[in-house]
């Protein structure tokens, strides 16, 4: 036999094998497995999330596994370990499998894809992308695609950043495809780099060391700010308030007689309002007052004389 058909039988052995372990530790999590053959035998990697249901009560499971590789699979003596996965939610095969859970136990198969795209973006993921295909809705077969985030899909980052696994489903209405492509932000490559310190190999020492003090910085370009025209405020005039001032008008007196119990009275009214009364008997009060004060006969007969003046007025 040829070594390509060798090759050939090798490869479609472990498609075999991969088929077997997905479906025999399917509730283990089960992502992929590495084989490689050494002078004592053959070695067998399983990449899981629960490798406790793999292991078995003291061992049961490996045994039984072991057995089975050994028989059906022709492995020479297999050593099988197995590797617990740290973040499961970034690997493809393992969030195809639970989504075809959740198809078979009869979920809409849109509120599945949105769960696990939430799922894997909380993980960590930069981009996914979910293909759907089959009999969604009813005899027709269909297909829809959902992504979120980035998820290059050409060249070389596509390549290096996706993984992708693909998965199948029976159901009642026929046979359903998963294919899930996640973008891990672990394995991108940034195409630059700032190197800030550079070292020249002239200036390296004899002994291999570097003198810190010739070490030739980077020095990043000092940022300029620039200044904003200030703005300056334009002053309103200032509002001058015109006080009023009131030109108080001349008051209008007017003096009235009024006779009361045969008695003349004078009423001094300024501007309709009473501001005083004279009486008579006021009048002659004060004018007695004024005759006691003269002494002389003369200044008395002025004084009745005056007396009589002010009577007949």
């Amino acid at each position: 036999m040829s070594a390509v058909k060798n090759i050939i039988k090798d490869n479609y052995n472990t498609m075999l094998l991969i088929d077997y372990l997905r479906i025999a530790i399917k509730d283990a999590g089960f992502s992929h497995a590495d084989i490689s053959k050494t002078p004592t035998g053959t070695r067998v990697a399983l990449h899981v999330t629960r490798p406790g249901i793999v292991i078995g009560r003291k061992g049961s499971g490996i045994r039984e596994l072991t057995e089975r590789l050994e028989k059906d699979f022709g492995l020479k003596n297999p050593q099988i370990s197995v590797v617990e996965i740290e973040k499961p939610e970034l690997v493809p095969a393992v969030m195809c499998t639970r989504m075809a859970s959740h198809l078979e136990r009869g979920t809409a198969f849109r509120r599945a894809t949105m769960w696990i795209l939430k799922q894997i973006m909380e993980g960590g993921a930069m981009g996914v992308q979910i293909t759907i295909s089959g009999k969604l809705r009813g005899d027709r077969s269909a297909f829809e695609k959902h992504t979120v985030g980035i998820l290059p899909r050409a060249g070389h980052h596509a390549e290096m950043i996706v993984d992708e696994d693909i998965a199948h489903v029976g159901t009642a209405m026929g046979r359903i495809g998963i294919r899930i492509r996640i973008a891990k932000k672990e394995k991108l490559i940034p195409e630059f780099e700032m190197i800030k310190e550079k070292v020249s190999k002239n200036k390296q020492s004899e002994n291999g060391k570097v003198d810190e003090s010739k070490k030739t910085k980077v020095e990043e370009p000092k940022k300029t700010k620039v200044e904003e025209p200030k703005k300056t405020k334009v002053e309103e005039p200032k509002k001058t308030k015109v006080e009023e001032v009131k030109v108080e008008e001349p008051k209008k007196t007017k003096v009235e007689e009024v006779v009361v119990d045969d008695i003349k009275v004078e009423v001094v009214k300024v501007e309709g309002k009473v501001e005083g009364v004279k009486s008579e008997t006021e009048q002659i009060a004060k004018d007695e007052e004024k005759m006691k004060d003269l002494t002389t006969n003369e200044d008395e007969e002025n004084a009745l004389k005056w007396l009589e003046l002010a009577w007949k007025q």
